[in-house]
């Protein structure tokens, strides 16, 4: 007897130890209670889940945001909220043309701004005057809420909307609701109109001010009378402030999660802002973090901007542990709001498509803003880049590689319910293909909506010469992990996780292919003559994320260069290093697998080193350095100040040299300062000046590339002075990002 109940009792304590992974109840918020050890927190950090709208938002993957008002016809990125209603001078509208290309582009949803910081609302609201309703667009009859959320059910996207709580219209108008210090009284949500009674009979009672009541019976508008609402988004963004206005969070939350059962909530405990607008993303982003109280009953939700979010030793930190996924915003213009189709640059495809790969394959929502022009539909650029974008998502994700596959059938059949737990003895998965296949992407997922996100560290290998090759490494996985690398050919493929928290959960391996395109290449010169080859970076300076797209995408090529003036081949340098170049014409080329891309050849003129600034007519306060006219960076100029022409630059170039050409590189930040005309003077002490040249270049705001000026005759000189005597656009101050003479 004394056997078996030892027995019973080692079989009841292994099964408590082998039990305690399961013993915390999986949920969205598990607080850390005083006392708890760095084992139990990470314990309880494993069990942490989203709730079923947060993983239906995940599985949205790549979305849609509209920034369309009165800023679309100022050109103004904040409104003063004082605009008239007939400055938003609509005459037609296409938002099936919206869906279309939203549709093309793989996007499963899309959030409409009904109102911005102005107060202006793009929907037949019962509550103010001051929208759509007082412009000329249909009389004052068109609802472009309505309008979208027809053509949302026609072509299957989901519908969510930004009703931003600053209210600048609201704030200045003599009558404004917003920090009018209206005591909080008890009212009944929504207020009677007379002649518009609602649908929908449902009312609440809170005790809210003026401010909250308008707010309140906004929502209720337009989370009632316009389908199914996926999302509500808030923006934390204030221009002004009046009154010491607060925001009844709470009360906003019940009437959302009333009317909107299925709709999550940007800004709040549900998603959280990336941290930018730029696109970066984090190499870890982790959606489990960390509190300081529990955050479904907060009112304050700080922006979280940090690099490192979830990390053990962030999780140690906290008073809740909760889960809250980012969303990535940024916008395929520079800017929210459409201005026009020259300036405005259009992000490429690539720079799109990397950054779906960073958001979406790196554990978040890729939330990219379209903003429609002033025809109401999007500009053909913008078009072009979505369907562009949504052909190589296609053409890459929906061919899975994998698709025969002999493995694990839990992380190989596509069902995001069914998944491999791996334990401590044995956290690999390996995947046999039937015949050899090339492949350079690898997509994997955890179980999240039942085991968290628990892989921290992680590798993929394939069998390559009889052994096996790492070809990827990365840390978290979450919701979905997408590993680029160069391709390889393989029939053999083993993932190893290499650190977790507790024993995670994989629920989707596939393997696919991305048709890598030779990069055309850009050159970068330095003070001291060195060249640098690399993928061209399309300009686009609205907040720069720092990445290099056509690098991330075209990996495995190879670059050739010559100095000597032939064409470059396979049989060229091959570039390693960054070359000297000096009074010469560089030619490099990109391969990959044998397909060649476009040559790109640039003369280079005299190294800059030793040049010394003489002087300028002026200088912008703002651009306090004329060194940035020769400092070999394009991304910096020197402007002159307005006023009469010409304006000059004069340059001792530190010897001399005979001259035959001269380029001038526009900056490219905005349209001003276009040098369209002006002379090249030489001079023997740097005083006194005579003209040997004069230039006239064209098209300069549509395309700000280099130009290059022929001298008719070389000219021995070290003293140069350029003056500008034409400006584009018949501006008033001149702007040059570089200088080069050869």
């Amino acid at each position: 007897m004394q056997k078996i109940i030892l027995f019973l009792a080692g079989i009841l304590l292994l099964s408590c130890q082998t039990g305690s992974q399961s013993s915390i109840t999986p949920q969205s918020t598990i607080k850390i209670e005083e006392g708890d050890s760095k084992e139990v927190i990470i314990e309880k950090a494993a069990h942490v889940v989203p709730t079923k709208n947060q993983l239906d938002a995940l599985r949205n993957e790549f979305i849609a945001f509209i920034h369309f008002g009165p800023n679309t016809f100022t050109r103004k990125e904040w409104g003063d909220g004082m605009e008239d209603p007939a400055v938003f001078d609509l005459k037609t509208l296409d938002t099936d043309q919206w869906c279309q290309a939203m549709k093309a582009a793989g996007m499963k949803m899309v959030i409409l701004t009904v109102k911005h910081h102005d107060g202006f609302v793009l929907w037949q609201s019962r509550y103010t005057d001051h929208g759509i309703m007082s412009s000329g667009f249909l009389d004052g009859k068109g609802d472009i809420l309505k309008d979208l959320s027809e053509s949302c059910k026609k072509y299957g996207l989901k519908l969510g909307v930004y009703l931003s709580p600053a209210d600048l219209y609201q704030i200045e108008h003599p009558e404004g609701l917003y920090g009018n210090l209206s005591e909080y009284t008890k009212r009944t949500i929504p207020r009677e109109m007379p002649g518009r009674p609602f649908e929908n009979n449902t009312t609440f009672e809170f005790e809210v001010d003026d401010y909250n009541e308008y707010f309140l019976n906004q929502l209720f508008e337009i989370l009632t009378e316009y389908g199914e609402i996926h999302e509500v988004w808030f923006d934390g963004a204030h221009p002004k402030r009046k009154g010491g206005q607060t925001y009844n969070y709470p009360a906003w939350k019940e009437l959302i999660r009333t009317l909107a059962p299925k709709a999550v909530i940007f800004g709040r405990e549900d998603i959280r802002w990336c941290g930018n607008e730029a696109g970066a993303t984090r190499s870890t982003e982790w959606n489990v973090i960390t509190y300081p109280e529990d955050p479904h009953s907060s009112t304050h939700f700080s922006d979280l901007t940090d690099t490192d979010l979830g990390s053990k030793e962030k999780l140690y930190e906290g008073k809740y542990l909760h889960y809250q996924q980012a969303e990535t915003n940024t916008s395929i213009r520079e800017g929210w709001f459409y201005r026009d189709d020259t300036h405005q640059k259009v992000r490429s495809a690539d720079d799109v498509f990397d950054i779906y790969e960073r958001s979406v394959g790196g554990n978040s929502t890729f939330l990219l803003n379209i903003p429609p022009n002033r025809e109401g539909t999007f500009s053909p650029r913008d078009v072009e880049v979505l369907e562009e974008v949504g052909k190589r998502i296609r053409e890459t994700y929906e061919v899975n590689l994998l698709q025969d596959a002999k493995g694990p059938k839990q992380a190989l059949d596509g069902d995001p319910d069914t998944y491999l737990l791996l334990s401590k003895n044995k956290r690999e998965i390996v995947v046999t293909l039937p015949a050899p296949a090339t492949i350079n992407r690898l997509m994997l997922q955890e179980a999240i909506a039942t085991h968290s996100e628990r892989v921290e560290q992680h590798a993929v290998d394939a069998w390559i010469d009889n052994q096996w090759k790492e070809i990827a490494t990365a840390t978290n996985i979450g919701y979905k992990r997408i590993l680029r690398f160069p391709e390889v050919t393989t029939n053999k493929l083993r993932l190893r996780v290499l650190a977790s928290r507790l024993d995670p959960a994989i629920s989707h391996i596939s393997a696919h292919y991305y048709r890598t395109r030779p990069p055309q290449l850009a050159f970068t010169r330095d003070k001291e003559g060195m060249v640098s080859i690399a993928p061209l970076q399309t300009e686009f300076n609205w907040n720069p994320h720092g990445e290099n797209a056509a690098g991330n995408l075209n990996t495995g090529y190879e670059i050739f260069y010559t100095l000597d003036g032939s064409e470059p081949t396979q049989n060229s340098q091959r570039y390693e290093n960054p070359v000297k170049v000096e009074n010469n014409i560089l030619k490099a080329v990109s391969f990959n697998n044998d397909v060649q891309g476009p040559v790109y050849s640039e003369a280079f003129g005299i190294v800059k080193k030793d040049w010394v600034l003489l002087g300028v007519n002026s200088q912008r306060s703002d651009r306090t350095a004329a060194l940035h006219a020769f400092d070999a960076n394009r991304r910096t100029y020197w402007q002159s100040q307005e006023g009469a022409m010409p304006h000059f630059i004069a340059i001792d170039l530190g010897k001399e040299y005979e001259l035959k050409v001269m380029v001038y590189t526009p900056q490219t930040f905005h349209g001003d300062g276009m040098m369209t005309k002006g002379n090249v003077q030489v001079s023997a002490d740097g005083k006194n000046w005579k003209t040997v040249e004069t230039f006239e270049f064209g098209n300069l705001i549509n395309d700000p590339t280099p130009r290059t000026h022929q001298f008719a005759n070389p000219v021995t000189t070290r003293y140069i002075r350029v003056q500008a005597t034409g400006i584009a656009g018949d501006g008033k101050s001149v702007a040059i990002a570089e200088l080069d003479f050869l």
